[in-house]
């Protein structure tokens, strides 16, 4: 109970801040400049990721995952005050929230992988999975309502009181964990990981590996839907209010973000409430992972066919509910039968770097599509051909999976 409701409140808080995200980057920069900050952050991992395994191996689990909590809350309230300063801050801002919040979830994901075994994990993730939907549409549904009455700046500051939470919640996990099954866990409580780095652990281990290749080949068709939305949305800002009026365009924008992640969240929840845990059941965790990239390639056929928003918007909703919900809960439950730095330093450079080499990619397609005027369609025909790539690298998780844990699981 611990671990969701912390869950909840990181996730709740994060959506504080997507719908900041979108209206500062669309609104100073555009979908164009969007896709192409990921590739800022995939760049600034490169050094972020090592750092935080030399720092791992250095400080026990708590010092590491509260450490690095309080350094983002810390850079919220300098965003928050150079913001109502009338700084342009989108493009950084677009950067950094892109690291934070797989930073953290990471972080969390890994913790909840190190407190729990392989039979546990299976049957408690979709518990923790509830309260990762739930903050998220509580998060999201009170954005929608607040933006309007605090603005941007004071959904910033909202968030970090709620992320400091986080920490309190994570100590108090860490010390029940401590405490609960003896000795073997109050070790591991207390001594730090080892000296491999996350990208080392990942070369060596080909499951390790096609995790990896997996997470860039869901980010780059996910972020591909992303732009064609974004591209929708700011075409249909601009045909309301016109090219001058930027901040009821801004607000618009964060609107209607605000909404979207609220109909995406309410039926993540639904699925993770409802269905998850019958999915584990009786596809097991390596039969789930086909889920997501068959609705994909159905929505992007659909996409192909008639571009047009409302369309583009409902199977999004559908689309993202489905990630966040049973392929995230999925995604999480690969790293258990993995060593304990595997679970921090692999995982937090698989849900970090890689990631965000999705975006990178995914930038490089928008670029060439924008030099070559690639129509919506065009761009949604490359994530079909993509989301067929993504399903052959699920079988072979599939494979790799079922030679480490051979009952059905």
């Amino acid at each position: 109970m611990l671990l969701t409701t912390n869950l909840a409140i990181l996730l709740g808080s994060y959506y504080l801040l997507k719908p900041v995200r979108e209206a500062l980057i669309l609104t100073e920069g555009g979908a164009e400049v969007k896709s192409y900050s990921s590739a800022a952050q995939a760049v600034l991992l490169l050094l972020v990721v090592p750092a935080y395994g030399a720092f791992g191996s250095r400080v026990r689990r708590l010092k590491l995952i509260a450490s690095v909590t309080f350094f983002f809350v810390s850079n919220l309230i300098v965003f928050y005050f150079l913001g109502k300063a009338g700084v342009r801050e989108g493009v950084i801002f677009f950067i950094w929230v892109g690291i934070f919040n797989y930073f953290v979830i990471a972080q969390f994901w890994a913790f909840a992988n190190d407190l729990f075994s392989e039979s546990q994990g299976k049957r408690l993730f979709p518990i923790l999975g509830i309260g990762s939907s739930l903050g998220a549409l509580v998060g999201a549904w009170a954005a929608s309502r607040l933006i309007n009455f605090v603005g941007p700046y004071g959904l910033i500051l909202a968030a970090a009181g709620g992320i400091t939470t986080c920490i309190a919640l994570t100590a108090l996990a860490d010390r029940w964990g401590a405490q609960r099954t003896g000795e073997q866990e109050s070790t591991k409580s207390k001594i730090p990981l080892g000296k491999e780095g996350g990208f080392e652990l990942i070369w060596k281990d080909r499951y390790l590996l096609l995790i990896a290749v997996l997470t860039v080949l869901l980010n780059v068709v996910n972020t591909s839907g992303e732009f064609i939305l974004s591209k929708l949305v700011v075409a249909r800002s601009l045909e309301l209010f016109g090219p001058g009026a930027e901040m009821a365009r801004k607000t618009f924008v964060g609107s209607f973000y605000a909404q979207f992640f609220g109909w995406v969240n309410l039926l993540g929840l639904v699925l993770q409430t409802l269905f998850v845990s019958r999915i584990f059941r009786y596809v097991g965790v390596r039969g789930s992972l086909f889920i997501l990239p068959t609705i994909a390639f159905t929505g992007y056929t659909m996409i192909l066919l008639y571009p047009a928003l409302g369309v583009v918007r409902l199977l999004k909703i559908l689309e993202n509910s489905t990630d966040y919900s049973v392929q995230n809960t999925a995604r999480q439950a690969l790293f258990l039968p993995t060593s304990r730095e595997a679970k921090y330093k692999a995982k937090v450079a698989v849900d970090t770097f890689f990631v965000r080499i999705g975006d990178v990619l995914q930038a490089g397609i928008v670029y060439v599509g924008t030099m070559l005027a690639f129509s919506i369609s065009t761009f949604a025909a490359i994530s079909v051909a993509l989301t067929l790539a993504w399903i052959l690298v699920s079988v072979g998780i599939y494979r790799e999976h079922k030679q480490r844990i051979p009952t059905v699981s």
